[in-house]
């Protein structure tokens, strides 16, 4: 049975159920970069999908702080994180406009199957972002939404 998502925190779908689609792939969430839920699937309940947006934003930031540290940088951007535990994967790849996908499959998931469906929706949602119209200088609203 494949995931839908949740349409209670807007249009999502378009982003996540493409990678819902992928065999064994349980769950996924978009996220802003500081753990607000933007959509998630429905195997999540809201709670659920709000604790994983906070917990994958955590360890996004760990991440990109450990690389700058590994490299001896003051910083870093990180690609993806990919975590690998006794019950699956889990996959988080930021986007350059502030927002995160994160999927999670059990253990007989591909993973480059996955990395590679979720990396195409974090380029599309790059490229919606950046046909949407720049914000109005002045602090007038354009009416169009960046996602």
């Amino acid at each position: 049975m494949t995931s839908r998502t949740s349409r209670d925190t807007g249009d999502t779908a378009w982003v996540l159920d493409p990678i819902l689609e992928i065999p064994h792939v349980r769950a996924a969430v978009l996220l802003t970069r500081d753990g607000l839920v933007s959509g998630y699937s429905d195997d999540l309940t809201q709670p659920s999908a709000e604790r994983v947006a906070a917990i994958a934003s955590t360890v996004q930031g760990a991440c990109r702080t450990a690389a700058a540290a590994f490299a001896d940088r003051d910083s870093a951007e990180v690609r993806q994180v990919v975590v690998e535990s006794d019950h699956g994967y889990i996959l988080v790849a930021p986007t350059a406009h502030g927002t995160c996908v994160a999927a999670y499959g059990d253990p007989e998931v591909r993973l480059d199957l996955l990395a590679h469906r979720v990396h195409s929706q974090v380029a599309r949602l790059g490229q919606r972002a950046m046909t949407a119209a720049p914000r109005a200088s002045a602090g007038h609203a354009t009416g169009r939404s960046p996602v």
